[in-house]
């Protein structure tokens, strides 16, 4: 089945609502209307109300919180990002798994508070470069992705995106065998969960630029890029867009 290709920012901590609708309108200028391709910006919450987007560009939350209100405070409910008109919310990122140790079952509190709203939740799983040496990168993923989805009936709307931890940020990439051992391992995780997971978006993340996004989009069962650093310069994410639909 094909499958559209998705490529999807993901700025962290940085822009400001006003550097955003910047980003936001060179994006639309050149991708407005555009049925080939899906482009998402991941924008801090400060400024998912900043701009609004219509298909082929949609918004995306970098976190939330699985409960709907309440004393938590600094937190951000998914009815919140909802209001915003974001459709996607990131979550299980490396960063907040490592840095402000997020669990698998909070990972998947958050992934059932975000489908029970009716958004779509980009999950993000991935090995440490320790996990690696030791060979333990099928059971990671193994481990992540049975508790992220723990107790979900269909995963319709999901996406996936594989990060190998130690190529985000890094200038590191991981090589294409890899990202192909990586990605179809995740999909015969996926199929033993979901028989009918066929159509599950896996996307590939780990110091994506427009270097070698042409040639990482075609590897087996890449279908799109989760990006970091490279999508904060517009011109060089819309290279990678670029690139991308030239190969697709």
């Amino acid at each position: 089945m094909s499958i559209k290709p998705i490529i999807a920012a993901n700025w962290k901590m940085n822009k400001t609502p006003n550097e955003g609708i910047e980003f936001f309108d060179e994006i639309k200028s050149n991708f407005a209307g555009d049925e080939d391709i899906t482009i998402i910006i991941g924008t801090a919450f400060t400024g998912l109300n900043s701009f609004s987007t219509a298909p082929p560009i949609f918004k995306a939350a970098q976190n939330c919180h699985w409960e709907q209100s309440g004393a938590y405070t600094g937190e951000i409910s998914v009815d919140m990002i909802k209001n915003c008109g974001a459709d996607y919310v990131i979550l299980g990122h490396s960063e907040r798994r490592h840095i402000f140790n997020e669990t698998d079952k909070q990972i998947n509190l958050k992934v059932k508070s975000v489908v029970d709203k009716g958004l779509n939740p980009i999950l993000c799983v991935g090995e440490t470069l320790l996990q690696r040496n030791k060979d333990m990168t099928d059971e990671t993923l193994k481990i992540q992705l049975h508790e992220a989805l723990s107790g979900l009936n269909s995963i319709r709307d999901l996406t996936i995106a594989y990060e190998p931890v130690w190529a985000i940020g890094t200038g590191l990439t991981a090589t294409e065998d890899q990202i192909k051992s990586a990605h179809l391992r995740i999909k015969e995780i996926l199929f033993g969960l979901y028989p009918n997971s066929d159509d599950i978006p896996i996307l590939y993340g780990g110091s994506v630029n427009r270097n070698n996004a042409g040639s990482l989009i075609k590897v087996e069962n890449v279908n799109g890029f989760l990006i970091g650093g490279a999508s904060l310069k517009v011109d060089e994410f819309i290279s990678i867009i670029n690139n991308v639909k030239d190969i697709v």
